[in-house]
């Protein structure tokens, strides 16, 4: 896969910007590029702070493995199933109505432990998603296609195997890169409020102590997290979908 250069430019005009701000603020409101990157390097190779950053990509992945599972199984549900896409279809956009911050405060009135406090919110706040992402790919699924298929009179498990899956495969990788970008900032929210670690709490520290440059360092982390995570999902994409025809955009 060839790299790019406009994002590496981008990238560069951005930190040079960043580094002349801080020539002409104090470092409590633009620290100096150095300081951020000895801080972001402390991040990566400090064992404590490591586990740190490794406990929000946990709840990251585990929040949104339930919110799949669940999100999943209601859009199939909704795509087999008109009577039950009609009762809670309205049930998914209430919720997409509802804030982050409000299901926060829900789950520490409703929950005790930590843990399952976050993995409640990055539920409650990505399943929707999911849910209407595999459900319009059932639903897409050509019906003379389907009806192709059922001439051969396929088991099951073939017609999930061989129509199904791979009709809905690239609605669920769409998901899940969408999805990330929103948990990462869900995440940080929820762990503002009871978590003893994380990047959440750790920004909390940072915004008490005024330390800016600490805040970039983590802030950088779970953005780099993220960006990891799209391209893992984007090479599992090009894997499984390498059948289908590709097009080169013409200037």
């Amino acid at each position: 896969m060839r790299l790019r250069k406009e994002p590496i430019i981008s990238g560069l005009v951005l930190i040079g910007l960043w580094q002349v701000a801080s020539l002409f603020f104090p470092p409590f409101l633009f620290p100096s590029v150095l300081a951020i990157g000895r801080d972001l390097l402390a991040i990566l190779t400090q064992g404590d702070l490591v586990v740190g950053a490794l406990a929000t990509s946990a709840r990251i992945l585990g929040g949104m493995a339930g919110a799949f599972l669940v999100g999943g199984a209601i859009g199939l549900w909704m795509g087999r199933s008109t009577t039950f896409e009609r009762y809670i279809h309205p049930l998914l956009i209430f919720n997409q109505g509802i804030p982050a911050l409000s299901w926060v405060v829900i789950s520490i009135i409703w929950f005790k432990s930590t843990e399952f406090r976050i993995w409640f919110i990055i539920l409650m706040t990505t399943l929707p998603a999911f849910a209407f992402q595999i459900h319009d790919s059932y639903r897409a699924i050509s019906k003379d296609l389907i009806e192709m298929a059922m001439s051969f009179r396929p088991s099951k498990w073939d017609m999930v195997r061989t129509l199904i899956w791979p009709s809905i495969l690239p609605g669920i990788m769409t998901a899940w890169k969408v999805n990330l970008g929103n948990v990462s900032r869900v995440v940080v929210v929820a762990e503002l409020v009871g978590a003893g670690i994380g990047v959440g709490y750790e920004l909390l520290q940072r915004q008490q102590l005024f330390d800016m440059a600490g805040a970039i360092a983590w802030t950088l982390v779970l953005v780099l997290f993220v960006v990891v995570t799209q391209g893992l999902v984007t090479l599992l994409e090009s894997h499984f979908l390498r059948y289908r025809p590709t097009s080169e955009r013409q200037l």
